[in-house]
């Protein structure tokens, strides 16, 4: 580790007891919430609602963990989506420059699986034309069925290196019979990434028209999952480094 990288490591550190940045975040969390702000980004073109703390925590995680599938349930505009495609397309370009070889796009064995149980028409449309769809592949159905999770299965048996985003539902029931079906498949050293788990953090109110909120959420399904999964564990660090995020305790990293 550089001198550099230890000084950033021990910010992150200080962090966990900085009451002051951490009360600060969360009160950011919560107006921001009320102001719809994650609805108002974009990437390559298609809308991704997710905060930018949190885009730029997956483009760390892709490039440490150089993932060959990435799955992911919910794909709502699809921005999720193209962005896990173009950073695999990045990782594939970083590998053709390292070996000397020539880069080419189209030819890749990495891809991105997305799980929707509706897929809008003009969301599917959009994503199938844009220039990164032939590294995507989408699946209509309950992430939770059973004929949807074999096929997730069957189709994650051709891959080594594999991260998990669970960003559908986000009752505890629901996140918790994602987490049974797909964490599993994460492989070690890579993720399991729990997104919305902020509710449990935030006032009831803000989610009055969803069936989740306090004490049902991603993250007491997490907690709940963590119980009798040892093979994962929370890596605080980057909520540390974050502060602002939809996923604190979310970010699981599998250990064994």
């Amino acid at each position: 580790m550089s001198p550099f990288e230890k000084e950033v490591q021990k910010r992150i550190t200080d962090y966990a007891s900085n009451q002051v940045l951490k009360s600060s975040a969360l009160a950011f969390m919560q107006s921001s919430m009320s102001a719809q702000y994650s609805y108002n980004f974009s990437w390559l073109g298609r809308p991704i609602i997710q905060y930018p703390q949190d885009i730029l925590a997956m483009q760390q995680l892709i490039w440490k963990t150089q993932p060959d599938l990435i799955i992911e349930t919910g794909i709502a505009h699809g921005g999720s989506l193209i962005f896990s495609a173009s950073m695999l397309a990045m990782l594939d370009l970083c590998d053709a420059i390292s070996a000397g070889k020539m880069f080419d796009p189209l030819i890749s064995s990495r891809r991105v699986l997305g799980i929707d149980i509706d897929i809008r028409k003009h969301n599917r449309e959009a994503i199938e034309k844009h220039p990164m769809a032939s590294r995507i592949t989408m699946l209509e159905g309950s992430s939770i069925a059973e004929n949807v999770v074999s096929q997730v299965h069957t189709i994650a048996r051709d891959f080594k290196r594999i991260m998990v985003c669970l960003d559908s539902n986000h009752t505890h029931d629901h996140v918790l019979s994602e987490l049974n079906a797909y964490a599993p498949l994460t492989s070690a050293g890579n993720y399991c990434i729990v997104f919305d788990s902020h509710v449990e953090d935030l006032p009831d109110e803000l989610f009055s028209d969803r069936p989740w909120g306090k004490n049902n959420n991603p993250k007491t399904a997490v907690h709940d999952f963590l119980r009798d999964n040892t093979g994962f564990a929370i890596d605080s660090d980057i909520h540390n480094q974050l502060q602002i995020t939809v996923a604190p305790d979310g970010y699981l990293k599998r250990i064994a």
